[in-house]
């Protein structure tokens, strides 16, 4: 069995749909609800450097203090990114799933599936009603 972790929001539609790909290609994982246990400043570094990005690549816009708190600004340093975090875990993009395979910010949600064990048969569709998986557990193309 494969040890999958998902940093989730139930809030997000992404981050659902992440979680049922998972589910799907049978793996139960270690769910972590970000907003209510938010990762430490070195876990974030350490994702964000396991996933070849920088930092910057973690941050959400969207619904988010971002542009209040003037995030765009290039002078800032990691460690002014990871004290608006701190304060504002909405911040932290979602979902990242970590994989044996790696580590990686799963938006759009099939993205998931490069880091996880090929699906057995059976059909997936998103929330939205798009279809991911078809009937033989083929990926379908965007």
């Amino acid at each position: 069995m494969m040890d999958v972790v998902i940093y989730h929001n139930p809030a997000c539609g992404t981050s659902r749909n992440v979680l049922a790909l998972i589910r799907h290609c049978g793996i139960e994982p270690h769910v972590i609800e970000y907003l209510k246990t938010p990762p430490g400043r070195a876990m974030i570094l350490s994702l964000a450097e396991r996933m070849g990005s920088p930092l910057r690549t973690l941050l959400r816009r969207k619904d988010t203090p971002f542009d209040t708190l003037g995030l765009d600004d290039p002078a800032l340093s990691d460690d002014d990114l990871l004290d608006a975090i701190a304060a504002h875990p909405i911040l932290l993009n979602r979902p990242v799933v970590v994989t044996p395979r790696g580590v990686r910010l799963c938006r759009p949600s099939e993205t998931v599936l490069d880091l996880l064990p090929p699906p057995g048969p059976g059909a997936f569709r998103k929330e939205d009603g798009e279809i991911v998986l078809d009937a033989a557990g083929n990926r379908i193309p965007a």
